[in-house]
């Protein structure tokens, strides 16, 4: 749709983040003026007050709303309390307030921790309320799976447009690298690199190896985000992924040879694996804006290495 963003100023909530920072390069790669990237410095997304305030010192046209409190598995048994109630806060109060100020439309960026544990692959949109979620990240799922609901609702009761994405795993530059927070991908990459560096004759890494995952290259992601905002007006939930899965055992050997690592790799399968299966159907995507990922898993594997390994020379040091 061209010229969808030329006129329209738009608050991307996240958008100095992972995800984020790249919808924001797309955004002005489509032509858009006005972005507006909220700081949670500057507007803390929990607090009504804030939230008000954001809509009134930007009043956007349109909200995509990818902010989010969010970690590995670790990060979740940790914080479920503060991940269900960040979380929950933050995306009621955006969307009622966009609601209340006649928004254009709301963009919600929800996650496929959101599906039953035990769901059938490849996942369906269709499935989501087939039962509970895993529960190491059940709270920050559910909390986010609100969002389809009050989307739904609005909808139907007030005419407000709102969509709602479904994104698998991401990875891809400038992710998160924290051994405390980040997901897979990135902690793998790292733990590698640094006992490469340093010479270890073994990597620890959690569960089995035995589950499976799909992943989203986060360019491809924030072009599948654009297109269901341009073309995209209803409130039905889409996956947004490859439709392809990898077992964990397959992706740290592939991660271990990509990054010169030659040594012993030892499974601690006193950690949880978190859940069994993960691949998405993405055939409605396809069908409802055209959204096809395009970049071939080891491609975007190995520029994620790449751009690892050149954030850490440039700073000088493995942080």
């Amino acid at each position: 749709m061209a010229g969808f963003f030329d006129q329209r100023r738009v608050v991307v909530t996240g958008g100095a983040g992972f995800l984020g920072s790249f919808v924001v390069d797309k955004l002005r790669e489509r032509g858009c003026r006005e972005i507006i990237t909220p700081r949670s410095k500057d507007y803390d997304l929990t607090r009504g007050e804030a939230v008000r305030a954001l809509y009134e010192d930007c009043r956007p046209h349109v909200v995509i709303h990818l902010a989010a409190i969010v970690g590995g598995i670790g990060a979740n048994r940790l914080n479920p309390g503060k991940y269900f109630y960040d979380n929950l806060m933050m995306g009621v109060q955006m969307m009622e307030e966009g609601r209340q100020r006649g928004l254009e439309k709301f963009v919600a960026i929800g996650t496929i921790c959101s599906y039953p544990k035990h769901c059938p692959v490849p996942f369906r949109e269709e499935d989501l309320w087939n039962g509970y979620p895993e529960e190491t990240n059940a709270p920050y799922g559910l909390a986010k799976k609100m969002m389809l609901v009050q989307s739904q609702a609005y909808r139907k009761q007030y005419g407000f447009n709102s969509i709602f994405l479904l994104p698998v795993n991401l990875y891809g530059p400038r992710d998160n690298f924290d051994l405390e927070t980040s997901h897979v991908i990135p902690a793998l990459i790292r733990k590698f690199m640094e006992a490469k560096a340093k010479g270890q004759s073994s990597v620890e890494v959690w569960g089995d190896g035995s589950p499976s995952r799909e992943f989203l290259y986060v360019e491809d992601a924030a072009e599948g985000i654009l297109l269901a905002t341009e073309h995209y007006d209803e409130s039905e939930p889409v996956n947004l992924g490859t439709g392809q899965e990898i077992r964990i055992r397959d992706l740290v050997n592939m991660v271990a040879a990509m990054t010169g690592f030659s040594g012993e790799i030892i499974w601690d399968t006193s950690k949880p694996n978190g859940q069994p299966r993960r691949m998405l159907d993405t055939q409605r995507a396809r069908e409802r804006f055209g959204f096809v990922a395009a970049t071939p898993f080891e491609v975007g594997l190995k520029r994620t290495i790449d751009w690892y390994q050149q954030s850490i020379q440039g700073s000088g040091t493995g942080d």
